[in-house]
């Protein structure tokens, strides 16, 4: 990328208060850096304030650690949660998989054909049967069996994996094993998992099935950021789609299926474009 198109995106999250706005935009003026995007909301509920903003950096910026130094000084006041990042920089992604291969191949075709800006160093299941299609992709698989006993152990080496490699976000593509507490805490905000639901009204096994049994008119998926709290984490993205009394089961997981693609997928981007900010237990997205 030519020095001139360079973009950097700075998100900011504080409490809201008069002059935000004019400060970060006073910040980069005053550096010849030039706003190619901006968007910003405040809560009246929560009573902060977000902001997402994307610019180009100019010939004459400093390194990045001396314009975050400098940033420091007008984030103080606000008491400003915030981040600048290299769009340059591909985040690492670690996925986690077990039999199902829908969402993990729609991740795979995005990031081989380049509309997913990610590094996937590794893919983990608990089975052994997607080796083929990920190493397909050039991917390093491995498999890691899970049982009740060996469940501690297993977590640990996956943890491992995820320092050794250097990994931003954990993506669970139908991933099909509760994780421990412990494992829950230790990658808070950076685990998205794919509910096969709209809502979480329909938990656990056979949620198109509980769906169907219950009479439901529309079905869908929601991605969410892994808690301790099962199918219940902070909302990112959701997808629906309306059925009626002649649809099978069969047709909901069919259809079911290629919402959850669509809505992982999103999850997933606006989380690496740094478009999703938390707002306590909710989710601030700028998708656009």
């Amino acid at each position: 990328m030519d020095a001139d198109t360079r973009q950097y995106i700075l998100t900011i999250s504080c409490p809201d208060a008069v002059g935000i706005v004019a400060a970060v935009s006073g910040f980069l003026a005053a550096r010849n850096l030039f706003i190619t995007e901006s968007s910003h909301f405040g809560d009246a509920i929560t009573g902060r304030f977000f902001m997402r903003t994307v610019f180009r950096i100019a010939p004459e910026m400093p390194p990045l650690d001396a314009l975050k130094a400098a940033f420091a000084e007008v984030a103080a006041p606000f008491q400003m949660d915030w981040g600048i990042y290299d769009t340059t920089v591909k985040p690492r992604l670690l996925i986690l998989v077990s039999k199902f291969d829908h969402c993990l191949n729609d991740l795979l075709y995005r990031y081989r054909t380049g509309t997913l800006p990610v590094e996937i160093p590794a893919v983990i299941s608990n089975h052994p049967d997607l080796q083929r299609v990920v190493e397909w992709h050039g991917i390093p698989y491995h498999h890691l069996p899970v049982t009740k006993e060996t469940k501690a152990e297993q977590e640990t080496k996956i943890l491992e994996m995820v320092e050794r490699l250097n990994i931003d976000l954990i993506v669970l593509a139908r991933y099909m094993q509760v994780l421990s507490l412990d494992m829950c805490k230790a990658l808070s905000w950076r685990c998205i998992n794919i509910h096969h639901s709209f809502l979480p009204s329909f938990k656990g096994a056979k949620p198109y099935h509980q769906a169907h049994a219950r009479g439901v008119k529309i079905i869908g998926a929601t991605a969410h950021y892994v808690t301790t709290d099962l199918d219940e984490g902070p909302i990112i993205e959701q997808g629906v789609q309306r059925v009626d009394h002649t649809h099978t089961p069969e047709d909901l997981v069919a259809l079911g299926r290629d919402i959850e693609n669509v809505v992982l997928a999103r999850a997933v981007q606006y989380h690496v474009e740094h478009r999703v900010l938390t707002n306590g237990h909710r989710t601030v997205v700028f998708n656009r």
